[in-house]
């Protein structure tokens, strides 16, 4: 499976701002945006040019590809799924996005990061429907069941992340069980319920060029 390897805090700072890639560790005083906000590279401080509108754009939809953790041929195969959809294709897109499988259990809390969610699911961790899925970039439908498995409900990775799971600031298309370390995939979610400060409309714009 084709996967970014490359240091990972060097991905905020290329953007500009903290895309929480680390978990917990974005969160600390080890964060290395917090320390070093500037662009890598020798050229990296106060070298922030004016970008040009292609930019703007190429730049946002590297920030969602990163945030999603997904390369590029399947991002592009995202963005023709969700343009073949009907409604707003960026929200679309997003909605995808949202969708997969390492997405949504970061989002329930059972990992703390996108990246931890998805080497779970690649050990055989999670189910979806009393079925073992170990395909971090499985779709979920509403009304979808995931839970850890029986085995795996020792894990301490698991129980550190939900720790710091706040049951107030769970999105209102999910549903979870603590106690019994399940989660429903409960709807669709509407754009404003998708959590994440981007510009879908200039990714649309790019790829339509």
């Amino acid at each position: 499976m084709a996967r970014y390897t490359g240091p990972v805090c060097k991905l905020c700072r290329r953007e500009g701002e903290k895309l929480f890639l680390k978990g917990a560790r974005c969160y600390s005083a080890k964060c290395s945006f917090e320390k070093r906000s500037y662009a890598p590279g020798q050229h990296g401080v106060g070298r922030r040019s004016k970008l040009s509108e292609y930019g703007v754009q190429l730049r946002e939809k590297q920030k969602v590809k990163r945030i999603y953790g997904v390369l590029e041929a399947q991002f592009r195969n995202y963005y023709f799924k969700a343009t073949r959809q009907k409604g707003v294709s960026g929200e679309n897109l997003l909605k995808i996005l949202e969708s997969r499988l390492d997405n949504v259990v970061y989002r329930m809390g059972f990992a703390s990061s996108r990246n931890q969610a998805r080497q779970l699911i690649l050990h055989r961790h999670f189910t979806v429907n009393n079925r073992l899925v170990n395909i971090p970039s499985y779709l979920l439908r509403p009304g979808d069941l995931v839970a850890v498995r029986e085995k795996s409900r020792k894990l301490s990775a698991i129980h550190e992340s939900m720790k710091r799971l706040k049951e107030e600031s769970m999105l209102p298309w999910l549903r979870l069980d603590k106690a019994k370390m399940t989660g429903e995939y409960l709807d669709v979610p509407s754009r404003q319920d998708i959590p994440v400060t981007v510009q879908e409309n200039l990714i649309i714009e790019l790829y339509s060029k």
